[in-house]
């Protein structure tokens, strides 16, 4: 797959094109059903499947202090893009002047000029340009008018019924819900990122962990707690049971820290990047009344998140984590 980040760069050999277009965050299974269609479409028709998405929620531009957190890195994004097939992925800048681009200008400069589009793949509740006043029956009409057809799969539902969306995931996580998250995604959700020197408390205490440069970390980082997870370095993978939090055991803890505890690896991953897939939450955080209680608890921690990779051990999700998915 190929990524293109201005679209007037967008290779003549690249069309006809079927296309997809959409934010894609967390790139969940009402995503991916468009993603598989139009790589199936494309293959069908002889076209080129290709991926159109956007830098930035619309939000982070006009009111950045109710723009969503990303579920997905840019780099994370693409990586699951690319595992459908698609032929490119054009990453739109979401400026302003792309924003005030008349639902017209848009299909006609993007669609038609740029891409070549021949096939659309769209969602049902997919809006776009000034003021989202374009609809999928707009696509439909213009599309009648200048050459392309325009395909609305079935909303795919999520695991409770209700319709899959960036929201729900986002939510579910921030509720430490990584299992629904898994559900929703096909896949376990990762937080990718480099290694560094801690306070060294968990070696002290017979617990060492690999901790995470914040400043380095992609991906939404679930609710405060502790989690089963895998852990992968060096195309290696190994169980982990993972801290998320501040660690209120102890005082001027800076917040929001992830640290992993290998289960029977003591490995020297300073400097490493480093993939966390997190499986199944244990517990909250807490704060414990002494040290002692801390380190009998890590214990419980350590076998529970044992048993409940041996049970996850066989599962597709886990698989997928395994050869780098």
């Amino acid at each position: 797959m190929i990524t293109i980040y201005q679209p007037d760069e967008f290779p003549a050999a690249l069309r006809p094109a079927a296309v997809t277009i959409g934010k894609f965050d967390g790139v969940h299974c009402g995503h991916q059903t468009l993603l598989e269609l139009v790589r199936a479409e494309s293959d069908r028709r002889g076209l080129h499947a290709v991926v159109v998405t956007f830098d930035r929620h619309p939000l982070a531009l006009f009111a950045p202090d109710r723009c969503p957190v990303p579920i997905l890195s840019p780099r994370q994004q693409l990586e699951q893009i690319a595992t459908f097939g698609v032929d490119a992925a054009v990453v739109l800048p979401f400026t302003r002047e792309l924003a005030n681009l008349s639902p017209e200008e848009f299909i006609e400069r993007v669609l038609v000029e740029q891409l070549g589009t021949e096939l659309l793949i769209v969602g049902s509740d997919f809006r776009f340009g000034r003021g989202g006043a374009g609809d999928v029956e707009l696509l439909r009409r213009v599309g009648r008018e200048r050459g392309f057809e325009v395909i609305v799969p079935e909303d795919i539902p999520g695991p409770t019924g209700r319709r899959a969306s960036s929201t729900w995931l986002r939510e579910a996580l921030s509720a430490g819900d990584v299992e629904l998250a898994t559900q929703m995604l096909g896949r376990y959700h990762v937080v990718s990122g480099t290694v560094v020197h801690g306070a060294k408390r968990g070696r002290e205490l017979g617990f060492p962990t690999a901790n995470l440069d914040p400043a380095t970390v992609e991906g939404l980082i679930p609710a405060d707690g502790v989690y089963a997870g895998w852990f992968r370095s060096g195309g290696r993978v190994y169980p982990t049971a993972v801290s998320v939090g501040n660690n209120p055991t102890f005082e001027g803890v800076p917040q929001r820290q992830v640290e992993a505890h290998l289960l029977d690896a003591n490995l020297d991953l300073y400097g490493e990047s480093v993939d966390i897939a997190f499986v199944q939450r244990i517990r909250g955080m807490e704060k414990f009344a002494s040290l002692e209680a801390l380190i009998e608890r890590m214990g419980h921690d350590v076998d529970e998140t044992r048993t409940r990779l041996r049970m996850r051990a066989e599962t597709l999700e886990t698989r997928r984590f395994m050869a780098g998915c």
